[in-house]
């Protein structure tokens, strides 16, 4: 089955927060979920918000980079290219369920990533991109 999980997700495998404990249990189900560059963009960028927080090193930061590439190139994570029709999903979902669930751009344009790539499962910590990617028939974890 193909999985797709929003960037917090990863952030919860790398830096230990709130979720991360269920994070690592679903990273150990065997399934590996989609990494696009939409994840590899939100990620490097929560990671600069922790070190801008005094939360992390910079050197904690760069070996987490380090960490990251190695789980991508071990194929831990699987590589998807962005898919190409995924902003006009983002906007029809918007239009649909926009002004109901209360989702923002990201959340629906994550949740028409997994559709674009044929995900069955999605995988986040956030409830309304949940609710949406239920309506949307994805099985949520």
């Amino acid at each position: 089955m193909n999985v797709y999980a929003d960037t917090s997700f990863f952030v919860s495998i790398y830096i230990t927060d709130s979720h991360s404990k269920i994070a690592d249990e679903l990273a150990r189900s065997g399934l590996r979920p989609s990494f696009t560059p939409l994840h590899a963009a939100e990620w490097t960028h929560a990671v600069a918000q922790q070190v801008f927080r005094g939360q992390i090193s910079a050197t904690d930061a760069q070996s987490l980079y380090v960490d990251l590439e190695r789980d991508l190139n071990s194929g831990l994570w699987k590589k998807n290219a962005f898919p190409e029709l995924a902003f006009d999903r983002c906007a029809n979902l918007a239009r649909r369920y926009g002004a109901t669930f209360g989702v923002r751009t990201l959340d629906s344009l994550h949740v028409a990533c997994a559709l674009e790539l044929k995900a069955g499962r999605f995988w986040t910590f956030d409830q309304r991109q949940a609710k949406l990617a239920r309506a949307e028939g994805l099985k949520t974890s």
